[in-house]
């Protein structure tokens, strides 16, 4: 355990592997392309060998790693099921034929800022932007391959609008984590994020909606017959088709365990494609494993649908361990502590007290890539200073979601980025300039604070309260 009291590690030595992070992966991964997994492993080894300079032995850095791989286990296996679901999903002919009727209904020039308005709506209710993202992202992904939509601002209104659902819902982990995080309660805290993310996401809406409308998709020609025609031609569709998806809305809604949802929902689709399909209980149990394979002699088609299984989330795995290897040896070394105090120190003014705790929440999440230690490590260190100021504990709450749960997808190397990514074949860099909503929601934190706009003071101790 490290000595808090006496670190071994002083700022200089703590602040300087995120850096070397950084640089490795803008320049490797953004230049040359050379994969993340590596560049996270190089960085882990120089910040083991600082760690290590600093008289930090190879066992206290390898027990930070394995608790940290350990918190990330469930994240994980969620990542393992959804790939499962996806796979059993298109067998079944779910995706296929919620893909059919969005190339049916969706216009092209609307089609970004229906997308963000679906995830949104779908979210709020389930509490899930992974469970938005992993089904009805995955349909909407390819509507906008048949649309010939670009693929990078599809996804972006796909994860904006399932991050801003999955923000302001009673239902979501993160928005109950957050007030209990920062001391408040969470239908305080759900009204006083509408400040930052209404606006942010009306005006992602608003570059979608214009986006959409001066684009030219005089080029589509006879692609989405073509495409609609394919899908016909394959799989035989049913109402029956929609009870996989349903089965997901029913465990999101009761706020049922996620991991047996997805496997009741994917075995179900696994009966319904020997139903509809025709398909033998051996070709679906190993499109579990491997994945769905299309042989339908389109091309686009086949590119669409050859996609799901474990196998194809093995690498959302494998950075995922990279990443928190990396994470947990700056955390395990105190690392991590020292960077927090050090901006903890900069809180003279409420302005200055946001901008700390928007730096520290983005700091934990470039570090740990985790949505819920860059909610919990901020929350529990600025709670103090909040109370000191006298200031409401909603407003910590709201600036660590604004700043860490809608941030970490944007991260290339976190369980978020690569599972977004992964699962929407769209690589983080490319999506994230077109998801406003995500980034603007602390540039509105920031200005609030040091404009003293819809910041909140405090009226009671006890702020568990609703009406605090």
């Amino acid at each position: 355990m490290t000595n808090k009291s006496e670190p071994r590690v002083n700022f200089f030595l703590s602040i300087l592997p995120i850096f070397i992070i950084l640089i490795l992966l803008l320049v490797g991964y953004g230049i040359y392309k050379i994969p993340a997994e590596v560049l996270l492993v190089i960085g882990a080894f120089i910040t083991g060998l600082i760690a290590s300079i600093a008289g930090f032995s190879w066992k206290e850095m390898q027990n930070g790693i394995v608790q940290n791989i350990t918190k990330a286990l469930p994240a994980m296996l969620i990542v393992i099921c959804v790939g499962i679901l996806i796979g059993s999903w298109i067998a079944a002919g779910t995706i296929p034929m919620l893909i059919y009727y969005g190339l049916k209904l969706l216009s092209p020039k609307l089609y970004l800022f229906s997308a963000c308005i679906i995830c949104s709506v779908i979210s709020l209710f389930t509490g899930t932007s992974w469970g938005t993202v992993g089904t009805v992202g995955v349909a909407l992904i390819g509507v906008a391959e048949g649309l010939h939509i670009p693929l990078p601002q599809a996804a972006a209104a796909i994860i904006s609008g399932a991050y801003f659902g999955d923000k302001l819902s009673p239902f979501s982990d993160t928005t109950n984590l957050a007030p209990i995080a920062a001391g408040s309660n969470i239908f305080d805290h759900i009204k006083h994020m509408l400040w930052t993310t209404l606006p942010a996401w009306s005006i992602g809406l608003i570059v979608f909606l214009i986006i959409g409308i001066r684009s030219d998709h005089h080029a589509l020609v006879n692609l989405p017959t073509t495409l609609l025609e394919g899908l016909q031609q394959n799989f035989q569709f049913h109402i029956l088709l929609f009870l996989p998806a349903l089965i997901i809305l029913y465990f999101a809604f009761r706020k049922l365990p996620t991991i047996p949802g997805m496997l009741i929902s994917s075995f179900t689709a696994v009966i319904l494609g020997l139903i509809f399909q025709r398909r033998s209980l051996v070709d679906l149990l190993n499109v579990l494993t491997t994945g769905y394979q299309s042989n339908t002699g389109l091309e686009v088609l086949d590119k669409l649908l050859s996609r799901g299984g474990m196998m194809s989330m093995m690498g959302v795995t494998l950075i995922a361990f990279c990443a928190f290897g990396f994470a947990g040896i700056m955390q395990g070394t105190g690392m991590l502590d020292q960077i927090l105090q050090k901006l903890a120190s900069f809180t003279h003014t409420t302005g200055r007290l946001i901008a700390s705790t928007v730096l520290s929440c983005i700091s934990v999440a470039l570090m740990t890539g985790s949505s819920f230690l860059s909610i919990i490590i901020p929350g529990e260190l600025f709670a103090p200073l909040y109370k000191m100021k006298n200031l409401a504990a909603k407003n910590l709450s709201r600036t660590t979601e604004d700043s860490g749960t809608v941030v970490v997808p944007l991260i290339p190397w976190s369980m978020a980025g690569v599972f977004m990514s992964g699962t929407l074949g769209v690589t983080t860099f490319d999506y994230l300039p077109w998801c406003f909503m995500n980034y603007l929601g602390f540039v509105f934190a920031l200005i609030y604070g040091f404009f003293g706009w819809g910041i909140a003071p405090k009226i009671r101790d006890d702020e568990t309260i609703p009406g605090s």
